[in-house]
């Protein structure tokens, strides 16, 4: 099991969650199954094409998964991924 913690901006679009427990190999399949129970939260973190959305950064036991295999990330020995959406202000 990969435990997922979410910020606060996110929790509302995962019934006020801040974490949950999934079952995956892939960082894929941790969105898949984000997706599965939480539509509106893949809508957040994937783009139309199944893609990461760029201003969202996701932790695989604390390095950035676009420094190792993005959204193909074996998950074998990861105990937490972290989602962190981007904040710009001006």
């Amino acid at each position: 099991m990969v435990r997922v913690l979410l910020p606060a901006m996110l929790r509302p679009l995962a019934d006020g969650r801040s974490t949950l427990e999934v079952e995956a190999s892939t960082l894929g399949g941790v969105l898949d199954s984000l997706g599965a129970g939480f539509p509106a939260l893949e809508r957040r973190l994937r783009d139309e094409t199944g893609a990461l959305r760029r201003y969202v950064n996701f932790y695989v036991d604390g390095e950035e998964c676009r420094r190792l295999d993005g959204a193909k990330t074996s998950l074998a020995e990861v105990k937490e991924v972290q989602i962190i959406p981007s904040v710009a202000g001006g």
